[in-house]
């Protein structure tokens, strides 16, 4: 969500002065919506020293049975709460339902702000 900043009115309907400009730890960026497909990364500045890899498409998932973590394939996303849309894009995001090559899995990792997708097998 990006920021649109302090309104340039007061209550009273006079104008407000600038006190400094933007920074650079103010901007915002758009969502990575992370798409079911071929893998493809980005890698992003961050605050401090700090970078971060954004899945823009993945196929693979991290899946844990039980004492296990199996990489598996994805497939399809199955059920997604974040919005009904997404389920029709193939859009993964955190606690989406993915049908993987092992099952059906929820995913718990952000897909978009670490660059890899952790999901649980569902019974």
């Amino acid at each position: 969500m990006q920021d649109q900043g302090r309104s340039t009115r007061k209550r009273t309907g006079g104008r407000l002065k600038n006190v400094r400009k933007r920074r650079k730890d103010e901007l915002g960026r758009l969502p990575t919506e992370t798409e079911v497909g071929e893998q493809r990364f980005r890698t992003v500045d961050a605050r401090g020293n700090v970078t971060k890899t954004r899945a823009l498409a993945t196929d693979v998932a991290s899946v844990n049975k039980g004492d296990e973590t199996v990489s598996a394939e994805i497939e399809d996303v199955v059920e997604n709460d974040a919005n009904p849309n997404y389920i029709r894009r193939n859009i993964i995001t955190k606690g989406a339902v993915i049908e993987t090559s092992e099952g059906r899995a929820r995913v718990t990792s952000r897909p978009g702000q670490t660059g890899q997708v952790n999901a649980v097998l569902l019974d």
